[in-house]
C-alpha cells in the first residue's frame, strides 16, 4: 500500500466518521462543527486527486464563508432538540435507503477495478486543473452553469421577497420622511453664556 493510499483511507475514514456525527450529535453548534471538519477533509482528498482549485475553494469559501453564517444562524436560533427529534423514526426507512445508496456508490468508487472501472490517467507536467476546469464550465456546461445562476437569482429574490412582508408591530424605517426632513426639525442652537474665571 502506498503512502497516498494510506492518506486516502486516513482522511476518508475522518470524513465518514465527521459525517456521521453531523446527523447524530444532539448539539447544533457541534454538529455544525463536525460539517466544518467534513469541508477540510473533504479538500484535502480533491487534493489527492490533484484539483488544487477546488480543494482551496471549499475552504475559503465553505468553511471560510458559509460555515460562518451558520454558526452565527445556529447560535441566534433557539431550537428545540426535542420537537426536531420526534418524526426520527418516520423518516428512518428513507434515510437508510439513502445511506446504502452512499455506500454503494463509495464502494464502487473506492474498489473501482472490481467494477471495470479504469484510473484516470496521470496528468502532464504543465497540466492546469483550474484552465481546465475554466473550460469545460464555459464551454461544454456553459447552459447547466447559466440555469444553475438563475436558480441562485430566484432563491435569492425569494429571499429578500420573504424578509420585506410586513408584519404587525415591527418598526420599519421610512425612507421618504427622512430625506425630507430639515435642520430646524432636528437641530436647536442653544446660546450659553461664557463663565467668568475670578
Amino acid at each position: 500500500m502506498s503512502f497516498e493510499q494510506i492518506l486516502f483511507f486516513a482522511f476518508s475514514t475522518v470524513l465518514v466518521l465527521s459525517a456521521g456525527a453531523v446527523i447524530t450529535v444532539r448539539n447544533p453548534v457541534h454538529a455544525a462543527m463536525f460539517l466544518v471538519l467534513c469541508f477540510v477533509t473533504t479538500s484535502a482528498l480533491w487534493l489527492l486527486l490533484e484539483a488544487e482549485f477546488l480543494a482551496i475553494t471549499l475552504v475559503l469559501v465553505y468553511v471560510g464563508a458559509v460555515m460562518v453564517l451558520f454558526l452565527f444562524v445556529v447560535m441566534m436560533l433557539d431550537i428545540n432538540i426535542a420537537r426536531m427529534r420526534e418524526g426520527f423514526a418516520r423518516y428512518l426507512p428513507v434515510g437508510a435507503s439513502v445511506a446504502l445508496l452512499a455506500i454503494g456508490i463509495m464502494l464502487t468508487a473506492v474498489w473501482g477495478k472490481n467494477f471495470g472501472l479504469a484510473s484516470p490517467a496521470a496528468k502532464a507536467a504543465g497540466y492546469s486543473n483550474t484552465r481546465e476546469l475554466g473550460e469545460q464550465l464555459y464551454t461544454t456546461y456553459v447552459y447547466p452553469f447559466e440555469i444553475a445562476s438563475v436558480v441562485l437569482l430566484v432563491a435569492i429574490v425569494a429571499a429578500i421577497a420573504l424578509t420585506l412582508r410586513t408584519r404587525p408591530g415591527t418598526r420599519y424605517q421610512k425612507i421618504e420622511d427622512q430625506v425630507v426632513v430639515k435642520k430646524a426639525d432636528r437641530l436647536r442652537v442653544v446660546q450659553l453664556k461664557a463663565e467668568e474665571r475670578k
